[in-house]
C-alpha cells in the first residue's frame, strides 16, 4: 500500500458500514479519501476519529445524493479543483428496496437503478477520465457488489435488487475489458460480500424492523472490516496482477 500514500481515492456511501471502514483503512494507509454520502456529519466524525488516532492520510467529507448526476459531476469537479483528481474510486453505495418483480413499486425500482447501477457509472465514467486527463495509467476502480449479482436467492424481496447486481458484475467485466482496449494499465476489480453486518438490512426492512435480522436467521455474518481488508489486498496487489473478483460470504451462509 506504500504506492498509493499521498494519492486520493474517493469513497461513496462513506458514512456508514462497508463504505466507513474502507475509507478509515485508506485513510490509515496514508492516502486522502474523498468520503460522500447524503449525511455527511457521520463522516466527519470519522475524519475527527482518523485525525486523533494520528493517521497520515486525510478524510474529507463531501455531501452528494448519488441519484443525482448534476451534484455528481458536481463532486468531480470539486475533488479536481481542490485536489487534483482521483486516483483510486470505490463504488461503494447501494441499497435495497424489498419491492418483488410481480408485486414491486416503480420507484423503489428506479431508486435501485439510479444508485446501484447508474451512480457507479457515471462515476466511474469520471474516475476514468480525471485518471486520463492526468496521465494516471496505474488508477484503480473497485465495485463493491453482492453474492446477490452472481446467483438468484428464493426471495422476492430481494430479486430486482440482485437484477442491479448482476448489472454490477456485467459493468465490472465490461469495465475491464475496455481498458484493456484503451492500453491502459488502470485496473478494474469487483469484491462480492454476502451478509455484512451493517445497516444494509435495518434500512431495507425500516418499514418492517422485526423482519430485518430474522431473514436470514442467527448465523455470524461478515463484519465491514473484512470487505475493507479485501480492498485493501486488491489496492496492494503488484501492477501486472489483475483481482477480477472476489467472492466471499460467512462460513454458515448456505448460498
Amino acid at each position: 500500500m506504500d504506492r498509493w500514500k499521498g494519492r486520493v481515492a474517493l469513497v461513496t456511501g462513506a458514512s456508514a458500514g462497508i463504505g466507513a471502514a474502507v475509507a478509515e483503512d485508506l485513510v490509515q494507509h496514508g492516502m486522502k479519501v474523498v468520503g460522500c454520502a447524503r449525511n455527511v456529519e457521520k463522516i466527519q466524525d470519522i475524519a475527527t476519529k482518523c485525525q486523533k488516532s494520528g493517521y497520515t492520510g486525510l478524510l474529507v467529507p463531501y455531501q452528494c445524493d448519488l441519484s443525482n448526476e448534476e451534484e455528481i459531476l458536481a463532486m468531480f469537479s470539486a475533488i479536481k479543483a481542490q485536489h487534483g483528481g482521483v486516483d483510486v474510486c470505490i463504488n461503494n453505495a447501494g441499497l435495497a428496496h424489498p419491492d418483488s418483480i410481480l408485486n414491486g413499486k416503480t420507484s423503489s425500482w428506479r431508486n435501485m437503478l439510479q444508485v446501484n447501477v447508474l451512480a457507479l457509472s457515471i462515476c466511474t465514467r469520471e474516475a476514468y477520465q480525471s485518471m486520463k486527463g492526468r496521465n494516471v495509467n496505474d488508477g484503480h476502480i473497485i465495485n463493491i457488489n453482492s453474492m446477490s449479482g452472481h446467483r438468484v436467492v428464493p426471495t422476492a424481496d430481494v430479486h430486482f435488487y440482485s437484477a442491479t447486481k448482476y448489472a454490477v458484475t456485467a459493468l465490472t467485466e465490461g469495465l475491464r475489458q475496455e481498458l484493456h482496449e484503451a492500453k491502459t494499465q488502470i485496473r478494474a476489480t469487483c469484491i462480492s460480500p454476502g451478509l455484512v453486518e451493517t445497516e444494509f438490512h435495518s434500512r431495507m426492512y425500516h418499514q418492517n424492523p422485526e423482519k430485518g435480522p430474522s431473514v436470514f436467521g442467527s448465523i455470524k455474518y461478515l463484519e465491514a472490516k473484512d470487505v475493507s481488508n479485501a480492498v485493501t489486498y486488491v489496492l496492494a496487489a503488484p501492477p501486472h496482477v489483475q483481482i477480477g473478483d472476489i467472492q466471499m460470504r460467512p462460513v454458515e451462509q448456505k448460498s
